[in-house]
């Protein structure tokens, strides 16, 4: 199982969707930002890496919000663990998104979410 972790970034009643780069796993879909967790790091630890590494924002982690388990086929089964987290330092500078958008609640089932985040957006 493939241990990863994803931000529910939030900022005026919005919360931060990123849409993932041609070429990439899950290229066109939607999904939470963050990534996998590497040997030694918390879940914690691996979000504050994978945001700066993916969007060169320093994060705070807050809350945790709950856990899908998504069976992607050809044995890659992911555990992706939620948390919300606020950006406390840096603006956002994609390296494997093509795009980010801030949505509300409502408007985020107008974008196709990558299957493992979508059971995170009923804990939000």
């Amino acid at each position: 199982m493939i241990k990863v972790v994803a931000a529910i970034l939030e900022k005026e009643n919005k919360i931060l969707i990123a849409k993932k780069r041609e070429g990439k796993p899950l290229a066109g879909l939607w999904e939470f930002p963050g990534g996998k967790i590497e040997e030694g790091e918390t879940p914690e630890e691996s979000l504050i890496r994978e945001l700066m590494e993916e969007m060169n924002i320093k994060v705070r982690v807050n809350e945790y919000v709950g856990e899908s388990i998504y069976d992607y086929g050809d044995g890659k089964v992911i555990s992706l663990k939620g948390f919300t987290a606020e950006i406390i330092e840096g603006d956002i500078k994609l390296t494997d998104h093509d795009e980010y958008k801030w949505v509300t609640l409502e408007e985020i089932c107008n974008y196709r979410i990558a299957p493992a985040d979508i059971p995170l957006i009923s804990n939000i």
